[in-house]
């Protein structure tokens, strides 16, 4: 491993490109194996993915280098048991996930979304935020239903101010530079609509172009200067 994040990805026993691997291994007779070198350039525990991603492309390789098929049912069994938000990183494309995230939705059509993502450099874990929600085993999330990012027409902001994290709420009463970071990132010129991140501690800005997400990444390094500020595009 390499990077300036390298020391946080975990050691042998937890790092997810090693536990992805290995559970493939334990499911295909004689898979073929090789070294990995990992960059890690992303917080940990950051609620982007960043573990996840690594995880779903270690798969990925280890599947072309078996002739295996991302649809084989040891690469999604695989992937399953590796966390939550690998099978969605298999192929990576926007869709909705549900359930546990194993229930995938067909891959949707996103324009270009210009962001800014920020992060305080605190680890905020998943299983501490989910247990701050506050949900009983069994027992659904009372809300409204998310908007249909497929069938509906409007732009893809403005569905997204309709919907919201269910996790925000608890991840800043457990860390609140969350809170903070959204001040921060929603108080910036043009932003359109500020979130956090899966479960936390990221929190994202989107913007009508580069440029003003560029400019807003600029005064948030000169704001917080110790904190991680990425001006990006999604899709």
């Amino acid at each position: 491993m390499s990077g300036p994040t390298a020391s946080l990805a975990g050691n042998d026993a937890d790092n997810l490109v090693l536990k992805a691997a290995r559970l493939l291994g334990e499911r295909v007779d004689g898979l073929r194996v090789g070294v990995f070198h990992l960059t890690k350039r992303l917080p940990v525990a950051a609620g982007i993915g960043g573990g996840s991603s690594d995880a779903a492309a270690a798969l990925r390789l280890l599947a072309r280098l078996n002739g295996l098929a991302l649809s084989h049912p040891a690469v999604r069994e695989a992937a399953r048991l590796t966390g939550a938000d690998v099978p969605v990183c298999l192929e990576p494309r926007a869709r909705m996930m549900r359930g546990a995230g194993e229930v995938l939705g067909p891959a949707l059509r996103l324009p270009q979304l210009f962001a800014v993502l920020v992060n305080p450099r605190v680890p905020v874990e998943t299983p501490a935020v989910f247990k701050a929600l506050g949900l009983r085993a069994g027992e659904s999330f009372s809300g409204a239903a998310h908007p249909d990012l497929e069938a509906e027409s409007r732009s893809t902001i403005s569905l997204l101010k309709d919907a919201r994290n269910d996790l925000e709420l608890p991840a800043t009463r457990l860390q609140p530079l969350i809170a903070e970071a959204l001040e921060l990132v929603s108080g910036t010129a043009q932003c359109r609509l500020a979130r956090m991140s899966g479960s936390g501690a990221t929190v994202f800005g989107l913007y009508d172009d580069c440029r003003t997400a560029a400019e807003a990444a600029k005064r948030i390094r000169r704001d917080r200067p110790d904190w991680w500020v990425k001006a990006t595009s999604l899709r």
